[in-house]
């Protein structure tokens, strides 16, 4: 509180204050022309006029907790707070000036779609439908003839399309060899043959495997990667959250508001992020760090059973949130998109390498990032937890094998398999050691 005050007392704000202070204290408490001095060094041991008082509170400063002054020092305190901190990174101002651009109403008089919320809505329709580039231009032209000049309708899907994407989060996409082997990324994004096997990063095309009957030259031919994994960067849309003051303020759930009183409703109520907050302090004391979940599993996108395909999504998840906020799927981040038709089985960990990559420069370099809800850049740093997945997600995840003699990871190597052999399958007894003594099943034959 005295590094405040100090700050006051060089401002015109602070004299504003004491004049305000006394303007009040000698209506209510003066008898005749004086009242005690609340200055650090009277501290109301003495009388004074009230040009001696305003002398001493400049000079000396007002003792903290005073009744009048603590009231308007809680007021200054909210306006000082407001306003304080660093200017928004450029992301972060790029971004602000794009929402603001967005807000323009759609013509004149508009009032139930803004230049952004139209161009999102027209676009999503584009997508839903499967219109063409041509079909949506030409209905843009139809709309554009149909509104108020003064209309701020783009003139072609092309211009539409730039400020959607500025305002969208970017992706990435790193061709990968057909067999897992290797991404094509990093010192091998320019490769065109891969560096275990040596086959070509190019699907075949006919006319590379026909002969040139004719002897005419070929025309040019446009190479299409045999696999492509498609990169959702975490590091923007990490700080896409704390660009909303209302999110940046619940990313701070788990530390100012969940109850503690030792009941399990949240990962923070956990032992394991108990511990990992005694062995990690300085990751720990800056609650707007982010904890992370990963999880991942196998689908077929055609939803039809008769067609054998297995797509792997790694979807992140944000612990920092209220556990009625953090599986919503608009909290959810899809960080890797790993394309079939197989299961990348135990070679995902080629396909995690951008993930691992992120989540490393989190950890050890942390990321500025702007706080819209405290008007600051911080430092923002972030850790991946757990991960989530069934139990043969799981062995990819993790490489302990969930199949054969040692197909438990709690067990490891004091399991009790037994193999069967007319059925080729295996079997895992002496479960009864994990009941209790007492237990009568350990006594039921």
């Amino acid at each position: 509180m005295s590094s405040w005050t100090n700050f006051l007392q060089s401002s015109n704000e602070y004299e504003k204050g004491v004049e305000d202070y006394l303007d009040k204290a000698f209506s209510t408490q003066a008898i005749g022309d004086q009242i005690t001095c609340p200055c650090k060094v009277c501290y109301h041991r003495f009388w004074h006029r009230r040009e001696t008082i305003f002398n001493h509170l400049i000079v000396n400063g007002i003792e903290p907790g005073t009744g009048g002054w603590h009231c308007y020092e809680k007021e200054m305190w909210h306006k000082r707070y407001e306003g304080v901190g660093d200017e928004p990174n450029d992301e972060a101002k790029k971004f602000y000036k794009l929402v603001e651009d967005g807000k323009q109403e759609l013509y004149p008089g508009c009032k139930n779609f803004s230049k952004l919320s139209f161009l999102i809505r027209f676009y999503l329709l584009k997508c839903t439908h499967g219109l063409t580039n041509v079909a949506t231009s030409d209905i843009l032209d139809f709309i554009r003839e149909v509104l108020p000049d003064a209309s701020k309708v783009p003139n072609s899907f092309n211009e539409a399309k730039k400020l959607i994407k500025d305002m969208v989060l970017h992706y990435d996409k790193i061709d990968a060899y057909r067999k897992d082997c290797m991404l094509y990324w990093k010192e091998h994004e320019a490769a065109t043959s891969c560096h275990v096997c040596h086959a070509s990063r190019w699907k075949e095309t006919e006319t590379e495997n026909q002969d040139d009957i004719n002897n005419q030259p070929s025309k040019k031919v446009h190479n299409v990667p045999a696999k492509v994994l498609w990169h959702f960067p975490l590091k923007p849309r990490l700080q896409r959250l704390y660009m909303c003051s209302e999110t940046a303020e619940l990313l701070k759930w788990h530390d100012e508001e969940r109850d503690k009183d030792e009941l399990l409703r949240h990962p923070a109520d956990g032992e394991a992020w108990k511990e990992f907050d005694l062995k990690y302090p300085n990751f720990a004391k800056e609650a707007r760090n982010v904890r992370l979940g990963l999880a991942s599993d196998g689908f077929n996108p055609f939803r039809t059973m008769s067609t054998q395909h297995s797509t792997w999504h790694v979807v992140l998840i944000n612990y920092n949130l209220p556990p009625w906020l953090c599986m919503k799927p608009e909290f959810l981040m899809l960080s890797l998109l790993i394309p079939g038709p197989t299961s990348p089985g135990n070679d995902i960990d080629v396909y995690l390498q951008p993930l691992v990559q992120e989540l490393k420069d989190l950890w050890e370099y942390g990321l500025d990032t702007y706080d819209a809800e405290k008007r600051q850049t911080f430092k923002m740093h972030a850790a991946l937890q757990s991960t989530t997945s069934d139990f043969p997600g799981y062995a990819i995840l993790s490489g302990w094998s969930t199949k054969g003699k040692f197909a438990c990871p709690y067990c490891h190597y004091e399991i009790d398999h037994h193999h069967l052999n007319n059925s080729n399958k295996s079997c895992y007894c002496a479960h009864r050691r994990w009941l209790d003594e007492n237990h009568p099943w350990r006594h039921d034959m």
